[in-house]
């Protein structure tokens, strides 16, 4: 228990959702710094959490998919203020209502009528949105305060190219196969590939191995720990991978980057303009569904040459 103010944050979601938040996270430690920030979201993400730098406490929440948690364990006073930066609600909303803050953050919606909040646009970059959202309440948001601080253990794999071939649904997933390819033609140039794989993905990261003749010293598949994932990516020559969190985590390092998108346009959640991060989208006429059991069409449409061209067109690491 604390007598400071407390501000209740619900972000319950994935590790990239965590990362395109950091500007908006760290606007409100800017916009409430006496009060104890707390940030519903899943256990798992304790590490990203303490790296952000914003948050005094991380309440565990989650549920399956993207949906809201059916309950918080919240204790003690009502929060001073909840935000909701889950989505545009009703569910979310209620969540929050439920504990009966003295002022709730949330964008407008007509099952939530009494709320006054922003309009949602749908088109919006993720970064963009939610400092909107906060500039709406009167705080100040900036959407390139991306940054994480270096990590403070070293690589396992220094120089390295990253590949992560996983992603939160097979839609958004390039095929093995392709992966391969390029894994092969990086390291008949001399360079050390490694391969990634989230929780569940330790299959898909045994196949890539296999087909890219890598040893085992280069995988590093079942979800390893953030510390050491982000001292990876942190280190690497380059970070090529799909519309996931470890896009983002190569952001927030500042590391170079070819991220291929498919059913999601990169306008919603691709990395900043500049040199570092370069995305590959060939749309077509029809946009996909991001949680699709088969890789996109449009994803299909990127080649393993295009995406060896655009890793020769990034700049040095570090």
């Amino acid at each position: 228990m604390t007598d400071r103010p407390r501000v209740l944050v619900l972000r319950a979601l994935g590790l990239g959702d965590l990362l395109a938040g950091v500007p908006a996270l760290r606007a409100l430690r800017r916009g409430f710094p006496g009060a104890e920030l707390v940030l519903a979201a899943p256990a798992d993400l304790a590490g990203p959490v303490a790296a952000v730098g914003a948050v005094d406490r991380l309440l565990p929440a989650s549920a399956p998919g993207r949906a809201v948690p059916a309950a918080l364990d919240w204790d003690g006073p009502a929060p001073d203020v909840a935000v909701d930066l889950h989505g545009n609600g009703p569910p979310s909303h209620r969540l929050l209502q439920g504990l009966r803050p003295r002022r709730l953050f949330a964008f407008a919606h007509p099952g939530t009528p009494e709320i006054e909040g922003p309009p949602w646009w749908a088109e919006e970059h993720e970064r963009d949105r939610w400092c909107r959202f906060l500039e709406f309440y009167g705080i100040p948001a900036d959407p390139t305060d991306l940054r994480l601080p270096p990590p403070p253990q070293p690589s396992p794999a220094p120089g390295a190219v990253v590949l992560h071939p996983g992603a939160g649904a097979p839609a958004r997933c390039w095929p093995v196969e392709r992966y391969a390819a390029v894994a092969a033609a990086l390291r008949e140039r001399g360079l050390r590939v490694v391969v990634t794989g989230g929780p569940g993905e330790d299959d898909l990261v045994a196949r890539l191995a296999k087909q890219a003749r890598l040893p085992d010293t280069d995988t590093f598949g079942g979800g390893p720990p953030f510390e050491r994932l982000s001292a990876l990516v942190a280190d690497a020559r380059a970070v090529l991978s799909g519309d996931t969190g470890i896009a983002h985590l190569a952001v927030a390092h500042g590391t170079p980057s070819v991220t291929l998108f498919g059913p999601v346009p990169p306008s919603r959640w691709g990395p900043p303009p500049g040199p570092r991060h370069r995305a590959l989208w060939h749309p077509g006429p029809e946009e996909g569904d991001p949680h699709g059991t088969r890789a996109d069409p449009a994803l299909l449409r990127i080649t393993p040459e295009e995406v060896l061209h655009a890793l020769d067109r990034l700049p040095p690491s570090g």
